[in-house]
């Protein structure tokens, strides 16, 4: 496939010819050869690397305007993670994490529809798993401890939970750890990360688990004394723990709304690698999100204090780099994982991201086309403002 006449955030305007799932060429527009390639012209567009969503919620999502009670059978919860996993690819995000929580009444059963749908999307989108369970310590631990061991026996690839939820978090995190290091699977747990203490054992037991430890969203670190603040942000960086903040608002998992995101500028400042994700899908956590890549980066920029370019890359490299997977450039040998958006900058894509065509192994995968219309307007029509899509046939 041959990526034609697309624009860099650099300003360059260049062919990508793509091909096995990685890009092959980047050269200047008209100079890569390609009568059998196929051709999709980019006139217009931004080509960036794809973002990736590090926090979703599959099994809950889409449950917001249900009545009565959600259901939790196989087929509902495996119909919600589908259709959420394809409204995240349709805004960009190529590859998702899935927190999906086991144990209580439900048992595995949603941890095996979830999976049952990354199997189905294969090919599209790559969705991965972090099993959450409840307890894991005292008596009633100990069925969540046998149920997360065969929760990772499953397929689950990230192991999780909530420490905040059990009586004794400390020792929740232990089991976490011990279990994480046995299997090799990376941790990624909820905190709401207004315990300094807390925060403090965390990073001293954390600091030598490799593939590594995420937390999230880490709201309550907004509303500690700066002091205390930035003492925390220097010992996550020390062990190596990254955070994933939810720009959005908290997720459902925490079983509470916290007031304010996670101190995003305090916590790079310090050295953490923050990634940033879209948390609740229409469900308790929050009855209108869109799970957009695109929403959280507007919101880091705009209410976050981050530069465009820094806002994005929160939610394509850092939040890749979260889950573990290879890096992505507009450079040849780099995987063909990118989006095209219609506009010129990234601030301006961050603002009206309508128009998107999503690019997975090399193939496109889904488009978004807008097309604004001012009708009837002949101010319209001198001022030459823009829109979102073309009159004449493109992508």
């Amino acid at each position: 496939m041959l990526l034609s006449g697309a624009r860099l955030t650099d300003g360059r305007t260049v062919d990508v010819r793509l091909g096995g799932g990685r890009i092959q060429a980047v050269g200047t527009a008209g100079s890569l050869p390609s009568p059998a390639l196929a051709r999709v012209d980019l006139g217009g567009y931004l080509l960036l690397p794809a973002p990736a969503e590090p926090h979703a919620h599959g099994d809950t999502a889409l449950t917001a305007d249900g009545e009565g009670p959600v259901s939790y059978g196989t087929d509902e919860v495996q119909r919600r993670a589908t259709e959420a996993a394809l409204l995240q690819l349709g805004h960009g995000a190529t590859a998702v994490r899935s927190h999906v929580r086991i144990g209580d009444m439900h048992g595995l059963g949603p941890l095996e529809a979830v999976l049952q749908a990354r199997r189905s999307l294969r090919g599209l989108t790559d969705l991965t798993t972090v099993a959450v369970p409840r307890l894991l310590t005292g008596v009633a631990g100990a069925d969540g401890l046998a149920m997360l061991r065969d929760a990772v026996k499953m397929g689950a690839s990230v192991i999780g939970g909530c420490p905040d939820l059990d009586p004794d978090p400390t020792g929740f995190l232990e089991a976490v750890l011990e279990l994480a290091a046995e299997h090799g699977c990376p941790v990624d747990l909820h905190t709401d990360g207004d315990d300094p203490g807390r925060l403090a054992r965390l990073a001293a037991m954390a600091g030598g688990l490799r593939p590594g430890v995420t937390i999230g969203p880490c709201g309550g670190l907004s509303r500690l004394p700066l002091d205390v603040a930035h003492r925390a942000a220097d010992q996550l960086a020390a062990a190596g723990v990254r955070v994933t903040c939810l720009p959005q608002g908290d997720c459902a998992a925490l079983e509470r709304r916290g007031l304010r995101t996670a101190p995003v500028r305090l916590l790079r400042a310090a050295g953490v690698r923050v990634a940033a994700g879209s948390g609740a899908l229409r469900d308790a956590g929050n009855p209108v999100g869109r799970g957009d890549p695109l929403e959280a980066a507007f919101l880091l920029a705009s209410q976050g204090g981050l530069r465009a370019v820094e806002a994005y890359a929160s939610v394509s490299g850092a939040a890749r780099e979260a889950m573990g997977l290879p890096e992505v450039r507009v450079e040849a040998g780099f995987p063909a994982e990118l989006l095209a958006v219609r506009g010129d900058r990234i601030a301006g894509v961050l603002s009206l991201a309508y128009s998107r065509i999503v690019i997975h192994r090399g193939r496109v995968v889904a488009r978004t086309s807008a097309v604004r219309e001012y009708c009837d307007s002949a101010v319209a029509v001198a001022m030459d403002l823009p829109r979102q899509g073309r009159a004449e046939p493109g992508p």
